[in-house]
């Protein structure tokens, strides 16, 4: 797979504080790419540099072809992005919204259609105000989709929902992977990122600190002469709650 997002030396100041200290790495066209960090780490100023929401003040960032720096409108045309906290109208319905945003990109994509991707078909005509906290991530990736994007970031998407929203966000990003959209997230659990990610950097005070394959991430510290104390199990207590609970959403 050829490279789509191709970052070097990456740098973020704040006054005398670097937050982003000359990272690189790439991102290959049609995989799950996962940055993980501890809060601070620098992972969502480095995602909104990419997107062209926060100013790059050194290095480079190429997307899909484009200098971020030089052509940040083109750059929002063929992205899509999920935030941790996005804001919608009030007083639009979900599916007018959709329309909204079609018009905005000049876009056709089929609101109807996009609503039953993250299966809120029942709620299109209803309020974001009024949708729980699962419906709200799904509906905000709805949204990120309406310009039919070549890469989808996505800020902790499932941070505070239930196991049964945050199985179902797992599988919505999988079915997106499926499409060929190029995926970027940041999420602070590990067994999400094993689950979805094809590869993972892991990020600490403004550096990355390795980057590789979940499996291979494991391998190494293995290699290294790491022993768990305790048993691993094939199940968690999450994977009993689902069991015992069902997988469908209780929005």
């Amino acid at each position: 797979m050829s490279n789509i997002i191709t970052v070097k030396n990456l740098t973020k100041k704040y006054g005398d504080k670097t937050t982003v200290k000359g990272i690189s790495f790439t991102v290959k066209e049609g995989e799950v790419f996962g940055i993980l960090g501890p809060n601070g780490a620098g992972k969502t100023t480095t995602l909104e540099m990419i997107e062209a929401l926060r100013p790059i003040d050194g290095g480079s960032v190429i997307l899909d072809g484009l200098d971020v720096q030089k052509k940040p409108s083109e750059v929002k045309k063929i992205i899509g992005i999920q935030l941790q906290s996005t804001a919608f109208f009030d007083k639009l319905t979900l599916k007018e919204q959709l329309r909204m945003f079609n018009s905005l990109y000049d876009s056709q994509s089929d609101p109807d259609v996009l609503l039953a991707e993250v299966q809120l078909t029942e709620k299109s005509k209803s309020y974001v105000e009024n949708l729980s906290g699962g419906q709200r991530q799904r509906f905000s990736i709805a949204a990120a989709l309406v310009n039919q994007p070549r890469v989808l970031f996505l800020d902790e998407p499932t941070t505070g929902l239930d196991p049964q929203a945050r199985r179902n966000l797992w599988e919505l990003i999988q079915q997106i992977k499926e499409k060929g959209i190029t995926v970027v997230l940041t999420t602070h659990y590990m067994d999400e990122a094993e689950l979805l990610c094809d590869r993972i950097a892991i990020m600490d005070n403004g550096k990355i600190m390795t980057i590789n394959t979940p499996e291979n991430l494991v391998k190494e510290l293995i290699s290294r002469g790491f022993k768990k104390k305790q048993r691993v199990e094939q199940a968690n207590l999450e994977d009993v709650f689902i069991d015992l609970t069902g997988k469908d959403l209780r929005d």
